[in-house]
């Protein structure tokens, strides 16, 4: 699908120019957020930009504003900015997140957003992300037969050896081991629905 941005708009917004600030504002689909033309957020593929006249109509489409340039002078409540960052990690848990790309996606500073997610959630965005891949891993060993090394990957833990450390110290087991004490509960599960049938 090709972009019917204006060779003017997208030039203004990729290279920041305030110029066109309040002549239009633009949003990037993937993300959800609309900035000013001047902000100093990473510049989007093109493909996922939409134009728009005003912040308003910005708003009416369910885009939010964003953290950094706050375009119109609207900002997003701490808690609001917070949840849809973690439903974003839910979907997106297995990428090779760190603090600055996960600020780069909401348009905040890092340190703002280490310390307003710890505020909200209770914990560190990066142990939110250690919980998620955690748990989908101990999903995916209970229901598949999938190798370690190949659901550490899925869960965004390329290296098996770290992967199996890191499980072992926060599940009191090594993955090998937490599969086989929840394969043999099920096993005994299954061998009663046997036998009462």
């Amino acid at each position: 699908m090709k972009s019917r941005i204006p060779d003017t708009y997208w030039k203004a917004i990729i290279e920041n120019d305030s110029a066109y600030d309040n002549t239009f504002f633009y949003a990037v689909r993937t993300t959800g957020i609309f900035c000013r033309p001047s902000c100093k957020s990473r510049p989007p593929n093109k493909e996922n930009v939409r134009i728009f006249k005003n912040a308003k109509l910005a708003q009416l489409e369910h885009f939010r504003p964003c953290k950094r340039c706050k375009p119109n002078g609207l900002r997003l409540p701490d808690e609001e900015w917070i949840e849809q960052l973690a439903e974003w990690i839910d979907e997106n848990y297995s990428e090779p997140l760190t603090l600055d790309s996960l600020a780069e996606v909401c348009h905040g500073s890092p340190y703002h957003l280490q310390r307003t997610f710890k505020r909200i959630k209770g914990i560190s965005p990066m142990k939110y992300i250690q919980q998620i891949r955690l748990a989908k891993a101990a999903h995916y060993l209970k229901i598949t037969d999938e190798s370690v090394t190949n659901i550490g990957s899925a869960v965004g833990y390329p290296n098996t050896a770290y992967f199996v450390t890191l499980f072992k110290e926060v599940m009191a087991k090594t993955p090998r081991d937490y599969r086989k004490i929840h394969r043999i509960g099920k096993v005994e599960e299954e061998n009663l629905d046997d036998t009462n049938e």
